[in-house]
This record gives structure tokens, sequence and C-alpha cells, in this order.
């Protein structure tokens, strides 16, 4: 099941896209919104599978929205701009609707991630670094750290990979299912994450903070 939201300041686009989703099997419209601090506010506490996103909104603006977004969460861009296209896919974006768009046009949109979920079923990460790409089994990561434009990729062996990537990026390669940002400079398997102790997690011999934004998902998984 996809979990989504929408998010647009137009009451109509939403009503559009809440009729359109729900004829499609496998997706569940969680909430609508047309106030950005609202949807930010949800998006702190659960976790959704996609975002239809508009991008002229009075306050910031979509791809704005979508960038400062600390999930690992899909996006499809409905607007009635079609000079943002290119900006748009350049972020990864799953599809551009460009409004009005047919419940054809929309299904084929969502379509899209579903293929993309197989990403789930990941089991190894290819990396670029030292001029050679490494093969990484992600059971063998205890942490990724973000260091400006590059990460490090902690294994269990004690040895590091330093890239070039943004954490953004390199979360979205992951199986959702198994990984979860805890900072904006840390991303850990979730299946490590034991104890909390004074608001940071003990991975090995890390101490790992956990970020104010990410705070309430942690909790969710520690209490399962």
């Amino acid at each position: 099941m996809i979990k989504a939201i929408a998010l647009d300041d137009e009451i109509l686009a939403l009503k559009i896209i809440e009729a359109y989703a729900g004829k499609i099997e496998n997706l569940s419209l969680e909430r609508m919104f047309h106030v950005q601090a609202d949807a930010q506010k949800y998006l702190n506490k659960f976790p959704v599978d996609l975002i239809f996103l508009d991008i002229e909104m009075p306050s910031k603006n979509g791809m704005d929205f979508y960038n400062s977004i600390s999930q690992n969460t899909k996006v499809i861009f409905t607007t009635a701009y079609s000079e943002y296209a290119v900006e748009a896919f350049s972020i990864n974006a799953v599809d551009y609707l460009l409004k009005p768009f047919s419940f054809e046009r929309f299904r084929s949109a969502v379509e899209k991630v579903k293929t993309g979920n197989e990403t789930d079923d990941v089991h190894y990460l290819s990396i670029r670094a030292d001029y050679k790409l490494h093969k990484i089994n992600v059971k063998d990561i205890l942490l990724i750290e973000g260091l400006d434009d590059y990460i490090q990729i902690h294994l269990a062996d004690q040895s590091r990979i330093t890239a070039r990537s943004s954490m953004k990026s390199i979360l979205e390669k992951l199986p959702a299912k198994n990984f979860i940002r805890v900072h904006r400079s840390y991303i850990v398997p979730v299946s490590l994450i034991k104890t909390v102790v004074n608001r940071n997690i003990h991975i090995g011999g890390f101490i790992i903070p956990i970020g104010e934004t990410y705070k309430d998902m942690v909790m969710k998984i520690v209490s399962r």
C-alpha cells in the first residue's frame, strides 16, 4: 500500500486528487493539506511514501518545501506551470502532472511509484568512490554520516567509504523500510535502533544524536 498525502493551496485541486486517488488500488491518500506548515507537522510525525505537491504556493515554493523535508518520500508535482519540469526531474520527481490532468495521466504517474517501490527489496548498494565502484551489502551498513557535500558509510568491519553525495540522494537508494534518517547528518538501519539514551542512539561504538525533526519517528520505532 502506498501511503500518500497531498499539498495544494487550491481546495478544488485537492478534491480532484482525492477523487482520483479513491479509484486506485493500493493507494491510500492519508491526508490533504492546503497549508504547508500543517503538512510539515504531519510529515514530522508520520512516514509517507508519496506526496502530491503543488509548486506555486503563497508561502514556500513546492520544490523548496520538498527539499526541506527529512523523509525519504517520493514526489509527484501537480502544477499549472510547465516551466518547472526540468527542475522537477533534476530532484528525482516521479512525475510532473500539468493541470488540468486526466485520471489516466494521474494513474500512470502512480504506477511509476509502484515500480519504484521495488527498491524496498534492494540488497546491495553501488557507490562510486576513490575511482572505483563499490558494491556494499546493505546489511553491513552501521550508519551513514553526512559531511557537507560528501557522505561517509561506516561498515560492520570498521571500514569506511567516503563518496560525493547528498544525504537525501543516498537515502533514496536505500530500502525505505530498513533505513531511517535520525538527524540531518545521520542515517541508520532501523534494525540497529534498540534503545535511546538522552536523545542519543548507541550503535557499536557510535553515539548518534537524534535531531528534533526526527525524534517522533525514532521513538515510534523504539516503542514497537
